[in-house]
């Protein structure tokens, strides 16, 4: 028998999934976005870019920026009883209004 894959993008047919209209590459401006420190930002995974992607498990929600690493941007997430800081690029994340 052959052993069962336990890698990170294990389960994420429908979570990484996209529309057929939003199929390809996102526009420039999602790479390049900005963020202030301690603004809020939700965590969106951009399945066409891998680099600087988030866990799976972290789709969906919201964090504050607490600092820039380069490219990317720390986030923190609250959970329910401790936070994790995750290093994400700006293509996974979006501005909340």
């Amino acid at each position: 028998m052959v052993k069962r894959s336990k890698g990170t993008m294990v389960k994420t047919r429908n979570i990484l999934k996209k529309r057929p209209r939003d199929r390809g590459i996102p526009p420039v401006t999602s790479f390049v976005k900005e963020f202030e420190i301690g603004e809020r930002a939700n965590i969106v995974i951009e399945p066409s870019s891998q680099k600087g992607q988030p866990h799976r498990r972290f789709q969906g929600h919201v964090g504050t920026v607490i600092d820039r690493r380069g490219d990317a941007f720390v986030v923190r997430v609250d959970l329910e009883r401790s936070h994790k800081d995750l290093v994400i690029r700006p293509e996974h994340l979006r501005k909340i209004r």
